[in-house]
């Protein structure tokens, strides 16, 4: 009985070690035209006029370039 207990909490362990991180950054645009990366999206910084840019990028430096993609095409005054 212990072995298999031992046995059901190994593949408990590898399978929770096998799910893949949620990565989700986005980049967002605040009311003065600001844009800045963001770490969750879920839990973004809604002040009055802000807005999503981009949303569900796999990592920060997606969202950077991202950003910067913003500023060249001038949906962005500042980075």
């Amino acid at each position: 009985m212990k072995r298999l207990v031992f046995a059901v909490g190994v593949l408990a362990l590898g399978a929770a070690a096998l799910t893949p991180a949620r990565a989700d950054f986005a980049v967002i645009r605040f009311k003065d035209h600001h844009c800045q990366a963001w770490a969750d999206s879920r839990v973004g910084p809604w002040s009055p006029g802000s807005q999503y840019l981009a949303v569900g990028l796999k990592s920060w430096d997606a969202a950077t370039a991202r950003g910067k993609w913003a500023m060249r095409h001038h949906r962005c005054k500042a980075w």
